[in-house]
């Protein structure tokens, strides 16, 4: 039978619990997340002091927190791929490999935004 669907605060709330429990789970098991943490530990301060107005300020943090997306998503797919099955599979290698193109274009955007905002 189905479960009836949660709506309003409980399932506002559920969402952040669930969201909370992929955060930690990421940062506990991914060294790169944790490494893009701790960037981002320096890197937020930093634009909201180095940026001369609201959206230059906008621009920094955004681009850090999108890194930061950009590597739970590539968690994500990478977790799932090893759950089907640690075998070596071309498809499998593809999904994994876009997912690290992804965070290393995410990276890119980051220097170009920081460059453009900093340095004109």
């Amino acid at each position: 039978m189905d479960r009836p669907k949660l709506s309003g605060l409980r399932r506002l709330l559920l969402a952040f619990v669930n969201s909370w429990k992929g955060f930690k789970g990421a940062f506990r098991f991914e060294a790169a997340f944790r490494q893009e943490v701790a960037l981002a530990v320096v890197l937020l301060p930093l634009g909201v002091w180095l940026g001369k107005s609201g959206i230059e300020r906008a621009l920094l943090l955004g681009s850090v927190v999108i890194v930061l997306i950009v590597e739970l998503l590539n968690t994500g797919i990478e977790t799932v791929v090893d759950r089907i099955g640690l075998e070596r599979h071309e498809l499998s290698g593809l999904a994994k490999d876009v997912g690290s193109t992804a965070v290393l274009l995410s990276f890119a955007h980051l220097i170009i935004v920081w460059g453009f905002v900093l340095f004109g």
